[in-house]
């Protein structure tokens, strides 16, 4: 949840629409919710990612909240520990910490930092925050930031996920595992960074081994794709006029993997995105299909992630969530095995079942009739 909000639509009522949309996740079943942090744009609203889990954890029961992600070069890294360790106590456990380099060059050039040496700073801040999480006290200086024998007051309710925000570059995947960490691929489901899955792992199981941290797990991998799911194709479709061309069109200009067409020839991009597999705009069993090529291109991965976005209204978003924890999540989490196989138990007999109690219906009916009778 970037969120990519549709322009035009009531600011106050879109953090509203947010809320109600980790609500209903949480009672359908979903594990996550990522919120990210943006200052510009006019479609990214959300500036305090650690304000809207704070909101959404007193709404929620067991969903697992997550910054995704906080800007490090934004922030003091002390400040960053010390807010994620008061939000892991007050949830009981239930955040996660994803961090970012920062996407939006408007952002950075308000805030007077440079895009280009964003990502190292991520690096050196991350650093100083895990190891502050770890209960370490920690010296750093550096030109943007100073830790002087800092050392947190209070430590973490429980051992939360640290995510880096990944797109192409090798620059997550190497800071997720020197940090021991783990991956949130926001472009898994584009074109160019599909293929780059599998290297991106090899970097981090690469850089875990260099840093003495062991072998990652891949049920921390997290990979991100747009999807919007209706009974047909045909309802998707034109559920999706509502915002996929205006938000598109906008992270075209802020995201080098999602530039390049008419956004505003809906029929082709939706068509363009199903067949390049860079979305899903259809149905469930397309949404299937869709997590099986994730699975075959990544070597494995533990979550899927929707990305957070107003291609439709706030009814049929919510509606597309609902389809998918009834008939994509039980496709994957073996719930639906053993009912399966009791229901075609019970249909391979035939009708024996029906035949056996029609069977038991006469003889009580006769044993009855017979004792009626005597009387």
């Amino acid at each position: 949840m970037g969120p990519y909000h549709k322009p035009g639509i009531n600011p106050t009522l879109s953090f509203q629409q947010d809320l109600e949309i980790i609500d209903q996740l949480d009672r359908l079943g979903f594990d996550e919710c990522w919120i990210g942090e943006h200052h510009s744009g006019g479609i990214e609203s959300i500036a305090d990612p650690m304000l809207m889990i704070a909101a959404a954890a007193e709404r929620t029961k067991r969903i697992k909240l997550g910054t995704g992600a906080v800007t490090l070069p934004w922030h003091h890294p002390f400040q960053v520990a010390d807010r994620i360790v008061q939000l892991s106590h007050m949830t009981r456990g239930r955040v996660n910490l994803g961090v970012a380099p920062g996407q939006i060059v408007q952002d950075a050039t308000m805030m007077g930092t440079d895009p280009l040496k964003h990502r190292p700073m991520m690096e050196e801040s991350l650093e100083c925050i895990v190891r502050l999480l770890k209960g370490e006290v920690v010296t750093h200086k550096t030109d943007w930031f100073t830790l002087e024998e800092a050392q947190l007051q209070l430590l973490p309710y429980n051992d939360f996920d640290v995510c880096v925000v990944s797109g192409i570059s090798p620059n997550a995947p190497y800071s997720a595992g020197r940090n021991g960490g783990n991956m949130i691929s926001v472009a898994a489901t584009d074109p160019a960074g599909i293929e780059a899955l599998a290297g991106q792992w090899k970097i981090m199981e690469d850089t875990y081994a260099k840093y003495g941290h062991g072998t990652p797990d891949r049920g921390g991998w997290r990979l991100l794709g747009p999807m919007h799911i209706a009974p047909t194709m045909e309802q998707a479709l034109e559920e999706v006029r509502f915002g996929l061309s205006l938000t598109e069109d906008y992270r075209g200009r802020i995201h080098p993997q999602a530039s390049g067409p008419d956004y505003h020839d809906l029929e082709g991009v939706v068509k363009m995105m199903n067949e390049s597999g860079g979305a899903v705009i259809g149905t469930p069993e397309m949404a299937r299909r869709q997590i099986e090529r994730l699975q075959e291109k990544s070597g494995g991965f533990g979550t899927y992630l929707f990305m957070g976005v107003d291609w439709a209204n706030h009814d049929d978003t919510l509606r597309s969530h609902r389809l998918f924890a009834q008939e994509v999540m039980p496709h994957f989490d073996g719930t639906l095995a053993p009912m399966t196989k009791s229901y075609e138990k019970v249909m391979s007999t035939g009708f024996s079942g029906a035949e056996t109690t029609l069977k038991a219906q006469q003889l009580m009916k006769e044993r009855y009739d017979e004792v009626l009778s005597v009387n």
